[in-house]
């Protein structure tokens, strides 16, 4: 499932808040209880990038997470800007992926 990293500001008290969420939902101001604020930015945090003992490793949160990502290795590379790559690439690119590097 998607994951979000949703920036808010609130168009009555101008307070700003990030919050994470599996889509990029609604939130209500904390500071003025104002409703229905939409997120003006999102960081997709579907899918991350670790260093784990040496070696930098994709995570992703797998379709059956529900109220938390729950994320699972994906693939693991010996550089971030590698494992980096691999994130930012669509579908189609990540096929062709390992037959440049």
């Amino acid at each position: 499932m998607a994951w979000f990293l949703n920036y808010y500001q609130c168009s009555r008290c101008d307070a700003e808040w990030a919050n994470r969420w599996s889509c990029m939902a609604d939130d209500d101001c904390a500071n003025c209880s104002e409703r229905h604020i939409s997120p003006y930015d999102s960081e997709d945090l579907t899918e991350v990038v670790r260093e784990l003992r040496g070696l930098f490793v994709v995570f992703r949160s797998p379709r059956t997470a529900e109220h938390r990502p729950d994320y699972k290795p994906v693939m693991h590379f010996p550089t971030r800007e590698l494992a980096e790559a691999y994130v930012s690439e669509d579908v189609v690119q990540r096929a062709c992926f390992f037959l440049l590097v």
